[in-house]
């Protein structure tokens, strides 16, 4: 039997573009089980006791596994198309992987949803705040990809006041994600998120990685705006 709890976390963040404060809330969920059987017998717990210690030592390897994708330091970024709208004119455009890195020093940082928590509260502002600075090192395309359509790209950035001088754009069809061997299926959460990609940021110049700062799955602790200033020196 399963219960139902919602939770609610807030967002207050100051638009840097308008100088407006917006709140956003985010609705999460909470979930208890609770089974109901007969009393195992002493055959049954020795199997569950087995089954349980062998389960463990399944995840204490997997989480010694290293993070890896199909794209690495050194290696040429793959070409695919995103598109978004620009706020200049409000149209629906494109762009190619190539066309942002190409001789530039570009800085590409993927979440895995808009208008998720940590995306909207944490990763996200912490580029919008870092963007000057990002800059100031030669940074000349910054750039937050997502797998969600262009139109929740273009809430998103409207809702949080991003300025233009970051991109938001929409990997809908996981073209980028899986060319990188990013992406990561989260269709057993009970959210509805599906396959999306896995959190990360990287520096490329000229299309070919520099740094690469690839996070297991939505975690976030090393492709914060902060890790890439540190990484450019």
């Amino acid at each position: 039997m399963a219960t139902a709890a919602t939770t609610t976390a807030s967002l207050s963040t100051l638009s840097p573009a308008a100088g407006k404060r917006f709140v956003l809330s985010f609705p999460s969920l909470a979930f208890s089980s609770r089974l109901l059987a007969a009393p195992a017998g002493p055959g049954l717990r020795l199997r569950a006791t087995a089954a349980s210690r062998a389960t463990s030592r399944r995840r204490a390897s997997a989480s010694a596994s290293p993070i890896v994708a199909t794209i690495a330091v050194g290696d040429k970024l793959p070409d695919a198309t995103l598109s978004y709208f620009d706020p200049a004119d409000g149209e629906l455009k494109t762009v190619t992987v190539a066309e942002l890195t190409a001789g530039k020093k570009a800085v590409l940082f993927a979440v895995p949803g808009a208008f998720t928590p940590t995306c909207s509260q944490k990763h996200l502002p912490g580029f919008v705040e870092r963007a000057a600075e990002l800059q100031a090192k030669g940074v000349e395309t910054l750039a937050c990809v997502s797998v969600n359509d262009a139109f929740v790209m273009k809430a998103w950035r409207e809702a949080l006041g991003v300025p233009d001088g970051v991109l938001m754009l929409s990997d809908g069809n996981l073209e980028l994600t899986r060319a990188l061997g990013a992406e990561m299926d989260l269709s057993d959460k009970p959210v509805g998120l599906g396959v999306r990609s896995r959190r990360y940021a990287l520096l490329a110049e000229d299309g070919v990685v520099k740094v690469l700062n690839l996070e297991d799955g939505g975690a976030f602790t090393s492709s914060s705006a902060e890790d890439m200033l540190q990484a450019l020196g």
